[in-house]
């Protein structure tokens, strides 16, 4: 059995891991970490879990950590990148779910998020955890930077276009919209059922944070600077993204059904839906599928992709342990067979 470690083992992102966890054939839990909740239980915290863990919370201790075989980082951004160096040096593989090794150039990524970046030495050598671009490099990597949910969404309706140089690079939009665990577990006044209930609202339109690095998972993808002007909102529902994307075709395409089949024809958790049909946040919650659609209105020059994920499965957590499993070596679906929640 793999041994599993998780830092940051009580927000969304944590829970979500054990949750997928419990049903992996070859993952064991052996340590889950929060300062906050230390001796608690995992179960008395997460009653849904009862029966699966028989594990108490453990303050972070990076020697108990390196004698896991991996270990994966469920934390707000600046906690990874004090310990991911020790654990690396140890040997031990890493999984990072929050932003610090998402970035590689580390000028960008301390302007987005407020402070110098504590390792920038490993900014280069984190692989991007997008199996469906990365998956040779993901296999040998060290550290994978797993991505983030609007990331996901944004750059796998993009890619296809860019990748067979359709569309104009300088002239993306992405109009994307999160279920309110996206914002994570601490207590927001602008969380509250009572504020996100019966609304629907943009936020961060002079610039997120995910901008920078969909950005430059497009420009990699296109060989040339990628501009897009994103604006993402917020969703009164739990769960879910709903991204919808406009660009110029730049030249003559035959047909953009067959292109998107075609390029995800052997992607086993990107479902490219049949032409008319339109991805829902409800398809595929609970399960790390990504649902897509390509249309080209009226036939004219812009195209229009809608693509639907759940943030906290194939969004962050389930995309993270199908990072571990090409790691690893192990199938690439092992432990990720849910589907989709209907109703």
């Amino acid at each position: 059995m793999v041994k599993v470690g998780i830092v940051g083992g009580t927000g969304y992102t944590g829970v979500e891991l054990l949750r997928l966890l419990a049903g992996h054939d070859k993952a064991e839990v052996i340590l889950i970490t929060s300062r906050a909740e230390c001796g608690r239980r995992v179960d008395e915290i997460f009653p849904s879990l009862r029966g699966h863990y028989d594990l108490a919370f453990s303050d972070p201790d990076v020697k108990q950590l390196a004698a896991c075989d991996i270990v994966f980082f469920a934390t707000p951004h600046n906690v990874a990148m004090h310990l991911v160096p020790e654990l690396l040096r140890a040997d031990t593989r890493v999984i990072d779910l929050s932003a610090d090794y998402r970035i590689r150039d580390a000028q960008l990524w301390s302007q987005w998020y407020g402070e110098p970046h504590a390792s920038p030495d490993l900014l280069s050598s984190a692989v991007y955890g997008l199996p469906e671009i990365n998956r040779q490099q993901i296999a040998s990597a060290q550290l994978t930077a797993c991505p983030g949910c609007y990331p996901t969404s944004v750059q796998l309706g993009f890619i296809p276009l860019l990748a067979n140089g359709l569309i104009d690079p300088t002239q993306l939009i992405a109009s994307s919209a999160s279920g309110a665990s996206g914002a994570g577990r601490q207590a927001k006044i602008d969380n509250l059922l009572s504020e996100v209930s019966d609304s629907f609202k943009a936020y961060a339109v002079a610039g997120h944070r995910h901008l920078p690095e969909i950005e430059q998972g497009l420009s990699d993808v296109a060989g040339t600077e990628v501009k897009l002007t994103f604006v993402p909102h917020l969703l009164p529902i739990v769960r879910g993204i709903h991204s919808t994307l406009f660009a110029q075709l730049s030249g003559p395409v035959d047909d953009l059904q067959e292109l998107f089949e075609s390029f995800y024809a052997d992607e086993p958790f990107v479902d490219v839906l049949p032409a008319g049909v339109f991805p829902q946040t409800r398809s595929v919650k609970g399960s790390n599928r990504c649902q897509l659609s390509v249309m080209r209105p009226q036939n004219r020059d812009t195209v229009v992709v809608t693509v639907v994920e759940d943030n906290l499965v194939k969004g962050a957590s389930g995309q993270a342990i199908q990072n571990m499993n090409i790691m690893l070596g192990l199938p690439e679906g092992m432990g990720l067979a849910n589907i989709g929640l209907s109703p």
